[in-house]
Parts: structure tokens; sequence; C-alpha cells
């Protein structure tokens, strides 16, 4: 092998040395403005509550993120690329949240803003975009639609603190950065069987391992709003990213999943004409007379 050759390769050997893209790693950090010190985001709960943030029902433990998959900003995931677990780093990113437009600034009508929020500083939402008022004059309101870091520096300190190499961890870590929630989960092989086409073109029943994560849903998660509006996308991208068959969400009742024991019993047996008899008979043994009831309330709504 020539002298250049083996410098490649050793070229290559150190590049590919630390951590990589596509690598899951656990990252503590802290970032401010530039100009005015203004705490953007964090992972060290004294930080946020000298910055007066509300802290009570926060996670602040060290985020989750998969390199090269924008979890963070790309100068922060390409200044963590080829780093080891332990370093850390400071970067700045310029103008984080995009360059501030002037006609992102517009007049609208105060009658588009809510009646509690016709103030100057209130933040709205009109017409599906997000803004802040700067000015109520009579009638009218003037909003800036900018980003409120918009055209701001922020500088990044950061802590590479673990990498995640548990495929559960993973998951966990994930989802947490996403819905801001600790969920159970697990990851287990099932035989499914499934319909698929022969040969022959014929279909025939196939039984198949798919490897599933299941997620306990919690009431806590079932009413997260973000949950609600993004969930099948982020489980897609956990599917893709872990390489799943499958993601099975239960949902969790008094420690019950639900749709088993004795729920599934009633709603099935209200279904069957046995079952109405046996409701109609426990009618007449409380000795309900439904005209009476439905006379009582035509008398009320009457009255009003």
């Amino acid at each position: 092998m020539s002298d250049e050759s083996e410098a490649d390769t050793a070229d290559e050997s150190d590049a590919q040395q630390g951590l990589q893209e596509g690598d899951f790693v656990e990252i503590a950090y802290t970032a401010y403005t530039v100009d005015s010190g203004e705490l953007v985001d964090t992972t060290d709960k004294e930080v946020a509550e000298e910055e007066g943030v509300e802290t009570e029902d926060r996670d602040f433990s060290p985020r989750t993120i998969v390199l090269g998959e924008g979890h963070l900003f790309e100068a922060v995931e390409d200044d963590i690329v080829g780093k080891e677990v332990g370093d850390s780093g400071t970067v700045v990113v310029e103008q984080a949240f995009g360059e501030y437009d002037d006609d992102e600034v517009r007049t609208v009508s105060a009658q588009k803003l809510p009646e509690d929020d016709r103030y100057p500083g209130a933040h709205v939402d009109i017409d599906g975009e997000h803004g802040h008022v700067e000015a109520v004059i009579g009638g009218r309101a003037r909003v800036d639609f900018n980003h409120p870091l918009a055209g701001e520096d922020v500088e990044y300190e950061y802590e590479i603190v673990g990498e995640v190499e548990d495929r559960v961890e993973q998951a966990k870590g994930l989802l947490q950065m996403y819905f801001d929630v600790e969920l159970d989960m697990d990851i287990e092989t099932d035989e499914v069987e499934e319909e698929v086409e022969n040969d022959e073109g014929e279909t025939e029943t196939e039984t198949v391992e798919k490897e599933t994560l299941y997620i306990e849903q919690s009431p806590q998660l079932q009413f997260n709003q973000q949950w609600m509006m993004g969930k099948q996308q982020i489980l897609n991208q956990v599917i893709d990213m872990l390489d799943l068959d499958r993601v099975i969400v239960q949902e969790v009742i008094d420690g019950q999943p639900a749709g088993m024991g004795g729920m599934g019993g009633m709603m099935g047996g209200m279904g069957g004409g046995e079952d109405l008899g046996d409701v109609e008979e426990a009618l007449e043994d409380a000795d309900v007379d439904a005209d009476e009831i439905v006379d009582e309330l035509d008398e009320e709504l009457d009255e009003e």
C-alpha cells in the first residue's frame, strides 16, 4: 500500500471516530440569546428557576436526540459529531429562528383578537398564524407575526452525557422529547397471522413475526394536545429510527386496558335482545314510568 493510500485510510478512520449521525445521545444544554441574554431553553432545573421559569410538572433531565435528525439546530449537531461522551462545547447559532421581517408586522381589525387579549404583549392566533400584539388603537391592532426571537443569535452550551443503545430507552427518550411525559413501554416480538398472496395469486394465511413497541397511554398522555395532534407522524418516525414493525398504544383506565373486562361485556350485552329484556325488567322493578318522566320534563320546559 502506498503512503498516500495509507494516509487516506487514516484520514477516513479519524473522520469516523466518535459520535456519528444516526447515534442516539443524551445531551444536557442551556441556550441564551447572545444580545439580550434571554433564556431560550435548558435542561438545568436550577437555571430555569433562577430565570423565573415555571418548573413544576416539567422534566429537566438530559434530552435524548438522534444526531442528524434536526432535534437540535444543525450547527449544534454538527459540532457534536466526532466527539465523545463527556465532551462539551459552545456553539453560536446565527439568527436561529430566522431573519426579522418587517412585512410580518401587520395591522388587523381588533375584532379579530379575543376580547381578553386586546392589549400590548398579548399572544394571539389569527387566521392560523401566531403573533404578539404591539399596540391597539381604536378598532385596529398592530400584530407582530415574527417569531419572538427572530433575528437573534443564540448561544448553546452543551455536554454529552451519554450514548443511548438500549432500544426501549431510545424510544422513551424520543417520545419524552416530543411530548414531555414519561411513558411505560416495552418491545416484544409477536406472532401475527396475515393474509398474503402466494405465487399462484391466491390469498392464504401466514404466521409472521412482528417486532412491536407497546406503549401504555395514561390519562395524562391521552389528553396531551401534542400527543393528540402529532402521534401518528412521530410514531412513524420512531418505527423508522428503531427499525420496528409496528407500535401498539394501549389505553389504560384504572389500571385495566380499555375494552377488556366488565366494560366489554356490558357494551356487548346492551346490543342483544335478551339483555334488553333484562333492562326493561330492571326498570319495572324500580317502578319507573318513562311516560311520567317525559311529562314532568315537558312541564318544566313550559314553566321556563
